[in-house]
């Protein structure tokens, strides 16, 4: 029966034990009975299974208490097995001693394994609870009817056979039927554990559920509250983006208009200084009228005539300098116009040189024009395309001057032969359209600066001189803008170039 229960639940290792000790104590039982019904027949057959049942009884007393041991979550220690071995040892003494001797040694050893059971029970007694309390009435009551039989034999010298009935009986039936008793028990409170176990489990998850959906909530307000710091930071990023973007436009009108305060002056010039010549002749023109000389007067007129074309000619230069100012400081209204890209090339390079000699009176350098005079009229948009060029002229401009300094640190001016130089060509691609090339002689680009240098806000300018937006504005003009493209050369401590294609619109 215990075998069955072991092969149908084999999680729980007590039942192992318990069949193991039920099988021997039938076997004992068996053995004994056998002994028995053979004295006076068959010595030899009396003697085997005389022997065997003493084997047997020495293995019921080793698993008894391995299983009060193993029931009560007890530690195998070193003196428990040293103790077992032992008792095996000296159990196998008295088996071939059919004598008083022996019946002796079986006496003490048995009292021995009472002794340790009892010693378990005590040390035990206030962790025992429950289907344990099974095997130790069981153990004590099978126990005490061992007891009893040899308490009459050994001491008394005769066995009673009511009395021998009753122990063996009982010696053979209390512990089995507690380990029934406590397999039945052990069941039940392994159901009653499987129970609890489940109403932990639903109850763990209607607060795992609970805990979910609270972390849901607070979640879904979290990203609420995320999403409304995002939005604003995202409005103040665009504002600060559009200041950044004023700030560089500024940056680069200031630079322009320290250039037009200086070429803005040669036109006024050239009209205050015609302007006076014409005045001379027109006194001189009235008086050869009085006079009656009206060759002179012709000749006069003419002198005047010429006189007012140049007036109108660098007038009109001085007004295109300052149209070319404000619309560059004005935001982009997106309107095309048809632009000499050489008269806007020209004049925004003059613009950008002296813009920086405003700045450095010490700053010279050569400026090499390359002009296609071939090109059309094309459709840009003027303010875009005139801040594209200002900021590719100014940063060539910054480069040379730079290496210009580096130059000037490691050796005299006297002695160094390096001339800054700025040259810019136009020309048509053989793609169509036209384009501007930007090279300098300066202190050019590392490869892993010019994959970067389109980047907004990167700048290899120190802190202060530059906002880092110059040429990803140019990039955003030049390519979003007008669907062209911007090629980048440079060699460090060569130079660079930069070479801007446009289609034509």
């Amino acid at each position: 029966f215990f075998w069955l229960l072991y092969f149908q639940n084999p999680f729980e290792k007590n039942l192992k034990l318990i069949a193991l000790d039920s099988t021997f104590l039938t076997l004992a039982m068996f053995c004994t009975g056998s002994n028995l019904s053979l004295i006076g027949t068959s010595y030899a057959a009396s003697v085997f299974y005389g022997i065997s049942a003493n084997l047997f009884i020495g293995l019921v007393c080793v698993m008894t208490l391995i299983i009060l041991v193993s029931v009560f979550k007890r530690k195998n220690s070193t003196r428990l097995k040293a103790f077992l071995y032992a008792f095996s040892i000296v159990w196998l003494v008295p088996i071939f001693l059919r004598n008083d001797i022996g019946n002796s040694i079986v006496g003490l050893l048995l009292l021995s394994i009472f002794s340790v059971c009892i010693y378990y029970i005590i040390s035990s007694w206030k962790n025992l609870k429950g289907a344990q309390w099974a095997i130790v009435f069981g153990l004590l009551l099978s126990l005490g009817s061992g007891m009893l039989f040899f308490f009459y034999q050994l001491i008394l010298g005769y066995v009673n056979l009511i009395v021998f009935y009753l122990s063996v009986t009982g010696y053979a039936l209390f512990f089995p039927l507690s380990l029934l008793v406590y397999v039945a028990m052990r069941f039940k409170e392994i159901i009653m554990e499987v129970q609890q176990n489940a109403l932990k489990v639903v109850q763990l998850s209607e607060e795992k559920e609970q805990e979910a959906l609270n972390r849901r909530k607070l979640l879904e307000e979290e990203v609420a509250r995320q999403t409304a710091e995002i939005r604003t930071a995202l409005d103040n990023l665009k504002a600060t983006q559009t200041q950044l973007i004023q700030s560089e436009k500024m940056a680069s009108l200031g630079e322009l208009t320290a250039g037009i305060a200086h070429e803005i002056q040669n036109p006024l010039n050239f009209v205050n200084n015609f302007s006076e010549v014409n005045t001379e002749l027109i006194e001189e023109m009235q008086q050869g009228i009085e006079n009656g000389d009206y060759e002179e007067v012709k000749a006069l007129a003419g002198n005047i005539k010429e006189n007012q074309q140049k007036i109108n000619q660098h007038g009109k230069r001085a007004d295109f300098i300052v149209k070319g100012m404000l619309q560059h400081s004005r935001t982009s209204t997106g309107e095309r116009q048809e632009t000499n890209i050489n008269i806007l090339a020209d004049e925004f390079l003059k613009l950008s040189y002296h813009g920086l000699r405003a700045k450095d009176k010490s700053f010279n350098s050569d400026m090499i024009t390359n002009f296609d005079e071939n090109l059309p009229k094309v459709n840009v948009i003027q303010q875009d395309i005139g801040r594209v060029l200002l900021n590719l002229f100014n940063n060539a401009f910054y480069a040379v001057n730079q290496k210009m300094k580096t130059v000037e640190m490691h050796s005299s001016g006297a002695d160094s032969d390096y001339k800054p130089t700025v040259t810019v060509s136009t020309f048509a691609p053989p793609s169509g359209g036209w384009g501007v090339s930007v090279k300098d002689n300066g202190v050019g680009m590392p490869e892993h600066v010019k994959e970067k240098i389109m980047q907004p806000f990167f700048t290899t300018k120190p802190t202060g001189e530059g906002t880092g937006l110059g040429l990803s504005l140019t990039y955003d003009m030049v390519v979003k803008g007008h669907g062209g493209s911007i090629q980048v050369n440079s060699v460090e401590g060569e130079g660079s170039e930069f070479i801007v294609m446009l289609p034509i619109n």
